[in-house]
Parts: C-alpha cells; sequence; structure tokens
C-alpha cells in the first residue's frame, strides 16, 4: 500500500475541484458519490468541451465545405485518433463511435448471424452483465447456435480449468468482461483470448468497467473486438466505442442503413463506404465524441499508474473498514480486482440500507446491476454496491461507514 507521502503528486483536493458536482449536497448533506460503476462524474474540462462545440462551431460533419462544418469534422477525428491512441489501436479506422457499449456489442451480434450455423457454440462468462448475454441469446435464437457459460466460483474469479474444457472447434466465438461490474474481478483476458484464438474463435471484451481504471492495449490483448462507454471513464452519456480488427469489420455487413454509411445509392442498389463510416449510419453524437476524447486527455494527464495505485489503497482502506461490520458479506473477493465492493448486511434488503444511505447524502447502488446470473448464483436477491474513483477519499469511507452503523441500528 502507498503512503500518504508517495500519493503527494496525486492531488485530492485539487482533481475534487476540477468536479463541479463533488460540491453539492444532497439532502442537506455533502455528497459523497460511489456509484461510480454506473456512471462516473465529468470534469469541468470534459462539461466545457462540449459547450464549446454548441456555441463556438456546431455543425454536421464530413462532406460540408463551410468553415463550421470542416472545424467540427476535424475535432471528432480528432477524438477518433485520441482513442487510438490511448487503446494502441494498429488504425484509427478501426474504432467506431457507438452510442455506448450496449450499441458496440449488439452491433457484433447482429453482424455475426451470417457467420453462425446449427452446431455451432459460443461462450459467455458467468459475470456478464445483461448486455453482454440477451443479444449472444438472441443471435443463438436466429442462427440455432448453442450458448455455453464459463463458470464462476465462490470468490468470484472465472474457473479457468473448465473454459479448457469447453473450448473446442465448435468454439465460434467467446465474449468476456475485462472487469466484472458486480464483483470488481479483473478476468484473465490476455490469456481467454490467446486459448480462444488456439481453436479458432473470435473474441468479444466489454471494457465498460475496466477503462477508468486499467490501460488496455489492444495490440499487446489481440482482442478482436474491445467495447466500451465514455460514461464510465468520466466523458458523457450517449457516446462509445466498438474496436473491431481491421479483418473482421470488413467481413461484418453494416449494423444500420442510411447516411453516411453509403458510397452510392441508386433504387436499384447501394455499395458501402469503407471504414469507420460502414458502421456509423447517420449524424452522429459530435459533441459526445469530442468530449469522449477530452476525458481521455484528462484521465492520460492524471495517469493510469497513479490512478489504479490510489483506487487499490481506496479499495483495501474501505474493505478493511466494511468487514468490522458485523453481519457484512462481501461478494467478490478475487486476488485481483478493481475499487469495487458489493455486499449483504444480514437479512437486510439493499433496497433499504440505499435508502437509508441517500437520506444521508451517499449514493450507492442496489439490486442485481443487470447481472442477475450472478445474483443466482450466490442465491440472492441482489447487493449493495460501492463503487469508487480516483476522486473519492478516505475521508468519506469514513462516513459511508458511520452512516451504514446507523442503517443497521434502524433495521436490524
Amino acid at each position: 500500500m502507498e503512503t500518504s507521502q508517495e500519493h503527494s503528486v496525486f492531488n485530492i483536493e485539487a482533481i475534487r475541484q476540477d468536479f463541479p458536482i463533488l460540491n453539492r449536497k444532497v439532502n442537506g448533506k455533502p455528497l459523497v458519490y460511489f456509484d461510480n460503476a454506473a456512471t462516473s462524474q465529468k470534469p469541468k474540462v470534459v462539461i466545457d468541451a462540449i459547450t464549446h462545440y454548441y456555441s463556438s462551431y456546431n455543425a454536421n460533419i464530413h462532406r460540408g465545405v463551410h468553415a463550421l462544418s470542416q472545424e467540427a469534422t476535424d475535432a471528432f477525428e480528432a477524438a477518433r485518433k485520441t482513442i487510438q491512441k490511448h487503446f494502441n489501436a494498429e488504425h484509427a479506422h478501426e474504432l467506431i463511435f457507438t452510442s455506448g457499449t450496449t450499441h458496440g456489442i449488439n452491433l457484433v451480434a447482429s453482424g455475426f448471424t451470417s457467420f453462425l450455423k446449427e452446431n455451432d457454440e459460443v461462450l459467455v462468462s458467468a459475470m456478464e452483465h445483461h448486455s453482454n448475454i440477451v443479444p449472444w441469446q438472441m443471435l443463438c435464437e436466429r442462427t440455432g447456435a448453442t450458448l455455453r457459460v464459463i463458470p464462476m466460483n465462490n470468490e468470484g474469479d472465472l474457473v479457468i480449468s473448465d473454459f479448457d474444457k469447453l473450448l473446442s472447434s465448435k468454439t465460434k466465438l467467446v465474449f468476456v468482461n475485462h472487469v466484472s461490474n458486480v464483483l470488481g474481478t479483473i478476468n484473465p483476458i490476455k490469456f481467454i483470448i490467446k486459448k480462444a484464438h488456439q481453436v479458432g474463435a473470435a473474441v468479444l471484451i466489454d471494457g465498460a468497467q475496466a477503462c477508468a481504471h486499467i490501460k488496455a492495449d489492444l495490440v499487446d490483448l489481440n482482442a478482436d473486438f474491445y467495447v466500451t462507454s465514455a460514461h464510465k471513464m468520466c466523458g458523457p452519456t450517449g457516446i462509445g466505442v466498438l474496436y473491431g480488427k481491421e479483418e473482421w469489420l470488413k467481413k461484418l455487413p453494416p449494423y444500420q442503413g442510411g447516411g453516411e454509411m453509403i458510397e452510392e445509392v441508386t433504387f436499384e442498389k447501394s455499395t458501402y463506404a469503407g471504414l469507420p463510416h460502414k458502421f456509423e449510419a447517420g449524424t452522429p453524437n459530435v459533441s459526445g465524441a469530442i468530449a469522449f476524447g477530452a476525458a481521455i486527455d484528462y484521465l492520460n494527464d492524471l495517469g493510469f499508474d497513479k490512478i489504479q495505485a490510489y483506487e487499490d489503497d481506496l479499495l483495501n482502506y474501505a474493505t478493511e473498514k466494511l468487514s468490522t461490520l458485523e453481519g457484512v458479506k462481501i461478494y467478490g473477493t478475487s486476488k485481483e480486482k478493481t475499487s469495487v465492493i458489493s455486499f449483504n448486511i444480514g437479512n437486510i434488503h439493499p433496497y433499504d440500507i440505499g435508502t437509508i444511505l441517500d437520506k444521508m447524502g451517499i449514493a450507492v447502488r442496489t439490486g442485481h446491476h443487470c447481472a442477475q446470473p450472478i445474483m443466482d448464483y450466490y442465491h440472492i436477491p441482489g447487493t449493495v454496491r460501492a463503487s469508487f474513483i480516483f476522486y473519492n477519499t478516505k475521508e468519506e469511507i469514513d462516513i459511508f461507514i458511520e452512516a451504514l452503523k446507523k442503517a443497521i441500528g434502524m433495521l436490524s
């Protein structure tokens, strides 16, 4: 664990001033925001990027000859380049702007309809978000392929020996999240990708929960597809990115038809544009893409090594404090995890705890977190989830623990 002196280069007070919302009160109490796994807050530089676009050069992009359109196009494509550099993708055109992770997953699932047949198999992990389960179920219904599940254990780790047994020549696709949104588990995706490729399967990684905490290197990982959302990493809602290897994106048919994704249109036949425009039909979220780039620049200026070390410190501190409370059960105790704690206290319903915490100005998430199979595995209705990010503090965790003690006293 790093000391406070080692964190001196990570100026938490200055960082918190970058986030206007952290200065507000909820129910008369200073906001303690521990729902970062659902969405992170936005620094002023991201908010300013959106405001600047709409107040200074708002225009539709590509094909426009006037100055505003050219400025907007340049800023939009510069954001794509920023994202390419951040994720170390080989080509900028391998990055498709989407409305978010769910959109990216559905785009790939739709495209694979023509590639799968009866008796083919696709693998998903037992700890997936519904967004990385339901589209593949729908794909299997369309094609006759079989969905198989990589199991997990009580600690919240995937059972890799069973993954090895599930892989076969029938396996065509493998889908795994980089980090579990419920358990915080960091999955061994590089190993999973390598093993899947040995049987000729393509791999999609859901990076939504990882990208605020871990800097993924797409060349090193060698994933075929990687998806994420800007709003999980201090960017705006309604924008995300799908990375796909060039060879796969050229094979997949367009997901939507419309403007921008075409080369020529007649009433007899249409031909499609090259990458990335083939998958970017219609007017995109221009301001969102630009602000996404600003968010990535902001995170890189802080430094992901510093972010990860600081958040690990918060996770360890919160876990230790929470474990002292009578009746607490933590779900997800992997040795490799990000700053997420899902827990229950005795027989108290998580919703009741969340409601009382809200009265004290503390925002947590309660329920099944769009991961019902995990709840079924543990035979529970849901959990309280506290998720931390680099602008949170140990002082906030202390407030959270004291509020939990009051909630326990009221509900026991």
